[in-house]
This record gives C-alpha cells, sequence and structure tokens, in this order.
C-alpha cells in the first residue's frame, strides 16, 4: 500500500526557466538509466525476493519507493524549467520572466523555436510538462529493466544500474549553472551511492553468492583466459591467482593452436574426472539447497502475501 505526501524528499528548486537543460534531465525521467527504471526494477525485483529473503524484500520495496519519489523530485523540475513553455511562452514579451533570463536579446519566435527544439512533445504533446521518455522523445520501455529471478544476480545489476545513474547525473551537472538545480543533482547522485553501497552489503550477506545462480563452474575451461589480440597486457585479470577460488588463471598465448591441438577442448590432454566428480556434486548440494530455500518459505495452504499483524 502507497500512501502519498506531496511534501518533496529534496526541496527541488529552480532560478529561471531553461526548456534546453529540462530536456537533457528527462533522460533521468524516461531514460534507461532514470529514476522511474530504477524504481521498477527493484519493484519487479522484491517480488520473487518476499519469502526466501523477506529482509531482502523489504530493503528492495524501500529502495523502489525512494526512486518513485526521485522520480517526482526530477518530473518537479522539469515542469519548473518549463515554466512559460505553455504559458508565458506562446506570448512572448520582452519583459516576461523567461524573456528577462534569457536577458531579453531573444524574439518570441527564437524563445518558441528553443523549446520545440529542445523537445517538441513539451509545448505540443504534454502541454508543457514531463513525460515518461527520455531526451530524444523515445518512450520507456520496459525493456530498460533487469529482473532475473536469482537475487545475487538481481544484486550485481543493481550495483551496475546506480553506477550507471550517478554518472548520467554528473554528467547532467555540466550542462547548468543553476545552483539550485545544482543541489538537487548532488542529492540525486549522492543517493545512487547510498543505494550502491546497501546493494553491496545485502549481495555479501548472502552466502555463497559465487558463481551466480546454482551450477558450478565446468573446471576444465574456468581457468583458461586467452590471447586474442596483438600485444596483449597481463595483469591480475589474466595472471595469478583467480580471486577466491584457490586455482590460477592458465594464460593460452596461442588460443589457435590450443584449439586445434584440442579438437575444439573437447580432447584435453588433462584429466579432470576428480574435479568433474566434485563439481557435479557441489551442483546436486546447491540446486538442493536453493530449491529448499524458496520451497521451505513458501507458506503451507491457502497463500497469502500480508499478515497485517497491526491490526
Amino acid at each position: 500500500m502507497f500512501h502519498h505526501v506531496k511534501d518533496l524528499q529534496f526541496n527541488a528548486r529552480v532560478s529561471r526557466p531553461d526548456p534546453r537543460f529540462a530536456n537533457l534531465l528527462l533522460e533521468q525521467f524516461g531514460g534507461e538509466n532514470g529514476e522511474l527504471a530504477a524504481a521498477m526494477q527493484y519493484f519487479t525485483q522484491a517480488f520473487g525476493a518476499k519469502q526466501p529473503h523477506p529482509d531482502k524484500y523489504d530493503m528492495l520495496m524501500d529502495i523502489a519507493t525512494e526512486e518513485f519519489s526521485h522520480l517526482e523530485i526530477v518530473g518537479a523540475t522539469i515542469q519548473m524549467l518549463l515554466k512559460g513553455v505553455n504559458g508565458e511562452l506562446k506570448d512572448a514579451a520582452e519583459q516576461s520572466e523567461i524573456m528577462v533570463a534569457m536577458n531579453g536579446k531573444a524574439e518570441k519566435e527564437s524563445v518558441i523555436h528553443a523549446a520545440l527544439s529542445a523537445n517538441p512533445q513539451f509545448p505540443i504533446i504534454t502541454g508543457g510538462g514531463p513525460t515518461p521518455r527520455n531526451s530524444q522523445g523515445i518512450p520507456w520501455c520496459a525493456s530498460y529493466i533487469n529482473s532475473n529471478g536469482d537475487l545475487t544476480v538481481d544484486l550485481r545489476t543493481n550495483l551496475a544500474s546506480e553506477s550507471r545513474a550517478k554518472l548520467v547525473y554528473e554528467h547532467l551537472m555540466k550542462f547548468t549553472d543553476d545552483p539550485y538545480i545544482h543541489e538537487t543533482l548532488s542529492f540525486l547522485m549522492t543517493r545512487e551511492v547510498t543505494h550502491y553501497k546497501m546493494f553491496e552489503a545485502a549481495l555479501n550477506s548472502i552466502q555463497p553468492n559465487f558463481p551466480p545462480g546454482v551450477l558450478a563452474a565446468d573446471p576444465r575451461y574456468l581457468q583458461n583466459v586467452y590471447n586474442l589480440s596483438d600485444g596483449t597486457v597481463r595483469g591480475p585479470w589474466n595472471e595469478g591467482e583467480i580471486k577466491g577460488m584457490g586455482k590460477e588463471f592458465i594464460y593460452i598465448e596461442n588460443p589457435l593452436q590450443q584449439v586445434q591441438e584440442t579438437e575444439g577442448q573437447t580432447k584435453l590432454p588433462e584429466d579432470f574426472t576428480k574435479e568433474l566428480k566434485a563439481a557435479e556434486k557441489l551442483d546436486k548440494e546447491m540446486s538442493e539447497v536453493k530449491s529448499a530455500e524458496v520451497k521451505n518459505a513458501e507458506p503451507k495452504g491457502v497463500s497469502q502475501w500480508s499478515t497485517y499483524d497491526g491490526k
């Protein structure tokens, strides 16, 4: 159950109308890295986490709800930046607020053109307001959402989502000198960092959480890294210990020769019988653990999502 409080989480303010920046800010309203996408992603992921991980369900719903509040902040800022587009802008005179903001140098037609070129949907389709589209006018799409049904996978996805959203806010800051907007963007950007650390802590609290999913990696192919370009640089990603796995990378200097000699890696020189049996045993154990995790959390008989303990 949602209860809307009309006061914003952060007091969004703008110094002056700016339809061009309003258009850019649409990326965080209806874009693939925006607040609507984040809110829907975490909201969707929460359903699968409800029974096996009720604590993570609570976290996902809290963050999803906060993302909806951030969407409201972004939408309110866009609306304020469009002040005049649907009102004074249609009869812009040199004394109108938007003309004063532009030092009175632009003619009425050029101001209208600025609003139209920024995004024709503002004055024409939406009547001067934000809409769930990005800065190019492309409608928001459910394909922006990643929900894979495995909480460790989803949490890793969320780390990337928060990282991308933070970067977008950083870029947006470069395109406005309005101190009030900078304050708003700084708040929103910082909350992305907080959410990142929350997701990181949640992932670390689930053990084991690697590899993602249930099945173990096939030991026959796990350690190989291939020299697939001229001048490949060596580093901790292709030499030394594979962190946390007690194994070391094996660098294949000549991948073509290795593939030919092993007939497409179907006839390997090493005997992996012992490792394969261990992996098979681990697969069975993890399958039972993961399956029981979900089944044991499901209630017997009639299913009921809420308990209404507060009544």
